[in-house]
């Protein structure tokens, strides 16, 4: 944000500083749920809340057992090997697919292009239940209902929507002369597309394939309709010890989600910012 002009009133000096308090205080109010999790993933004791010792600082209160229990439990190292198979599986297919989708709909001669948009974007929008009692009605019927292909499937529809919004989102500023450029110097559809598209549009794919892993590894509600007992998840797991035997091992798995997914969300800010600078639209 930047700073105050030296001829700045008193008014606008209240609304800058009010305003910088108005955003911290929805950052709080957002970001606070979350990260006091973190710090109850180190109770010495079997509770979801503070103990006078937390609260006190003493050493004593706080203690790595949780995750020495989580990375010890069969049934949660079993979860996060199939999150980890599961979820970039899908998040390939929805890179693939994503963005052919998003580079077909750049094209001005792309008929319907808005009727198009709408239903590919469509998953983001239809409440998860529908979308994933849908899935279960039809992946039984071909016999994918209970497999990994189709989870990994089911997974890879709702990572799609991100990585096309993203990829298209990036395509507004693509220079459309380069192709033709591409293409009256010899070059065919695949060779423009690998050798002058991709590397000025790869930012903008890889924020959309880690939104979509994102998804992927987090989405708990279509993978209970879809999945079996074989595919079960981390969020899966998660949802399971919260419903059978409520344990902090979840916080432990909650705090290394919450890592995770805040690694990859900077790798995202990152790539955006990278991506702006290579578009000329910021500076630097």
């Amino acid at each position: 944000m930047a700073a105050l002009p030296p001829y700045a009133g008193p008014g606008a000096r209240a609304w800058h500083y009010g305003f910088r308090l108005i955003c911290a205080l929805i950052f709080l109010f957002l970001i606070f749920p979350v990260l006091v999790v973190i710090p109850l993933s180190f109770n010495a004791e079997d509770f979801f809340t503070f103990t006078p010792g937390m609260l006190a600082f003493e050493a004593e209160a706080y203690s790595w057992k949780h995750y020495a229990a989580f990375l010890s439990d069969e049934r949660w190292t079993r979860a996060v090997q199939n999150s980890f198979m599961i979820a970039p599986a899908a998040t390939l297919v929805s890179t693939v697919l994503g963005t052919v989708a998003a580079v077909g709909l750049s094209r001005p001669t792309m008929p319907y292009r808005g009727l198009i948009m709408a239903i590919l974007i469509s998953p983001m929008i239809v409440p998860l239940i529908i979308t994933a009692a849908g899935m279960y009605f039809f992946y039984s019927r071909i016999g994918l209902q209970g497999t990994y292909a189709g989870v990994i499937l089911a997974q890879a529809v709702l990572g799609t929507p991100f990585v096309i919004i993203t990829v298209t989102a990036t395509l507004v500023g693509f220079d459309q002369s380069l192709v033709r450029a591409s293409a009256s110097l010899g070059a065919g559809p695949v060779t423009t597309f690998f050798k002058v598209q991709m590397p000025l549009i790869l930012p903008g794919v890889i924020s959309g394939a880690l939104f979509a892993f994102i998804t992927a590894f987090d989405e708990v509600i279509v993978i209970l309709f879809v999945g079996a007992q074989q595919q079960k998840t981390l969020p899966w797991q998660m949802f399971t010890g919260l419903r059978e035997q409520i344990s902090p091992v979840i916080l432990a798995a909650a705090t290394i989600l919450v890592v995770l997914s805040i690694a990859l969300l900077t790798t995202v800010e990152l790539l955006r910012r990278r991506s702006e600078r290579l578009r000329g639209l910021s500076p630097g």
